[in-house]
């Protein structure tokens, strides 16, 4: 069965540093482009990062410069550092492979407070 387990969440000061991973089983990993996306109280979920099998990358304007998305192959994992943390940036991040099908994880809550 598919599943997608994501660890690494918590909660950081503003200006502080967090990374995410998410381990991938039940796919063939390396074809699939992998993304992170994020659900904040009383919005849309919105996709943050995104990478595909040959390694170009997307971010939303609002955590470009202080966010880094990233595969290891070897692992089935993709990763999600962020630096720099801001408020705002609060809330659940939910990993996603997707292929022709997409598949997602429970979701990892990253709280940026003071």
């Amino acid at each position: 069965q598919v599943q997608l387990v994501e660890s690494g969440g918590g909660l950081v000061q503003p200006g502080g540093s967090l990374r995410l991973s998410c381990a991938a089983s039940g796919i063939i990993f390396s074809i699939y482009t992998m993304g992170w996306f994020r659900q904040a109280p009383g919005k849309q979920r919105e996709l943050v990062a995104a990478i595909t099998s040959g390694g170009s990358t997307h971010y939303v304007d609002s955590v470009k410069g202080r966010f880094t998305i990233s595969r290891d192959n070897a692992k089935n994992t993709v990763y999600l550092q962020m630096n720099s943390l801001k408020p705002e940036d609060t809330a659940v991040y939910y990993c996603n492979a997707q292929l022709t099908n997409h598949y997602w994880g429970q979701g990892t809550q990253v709280t940026v407070s003071s």
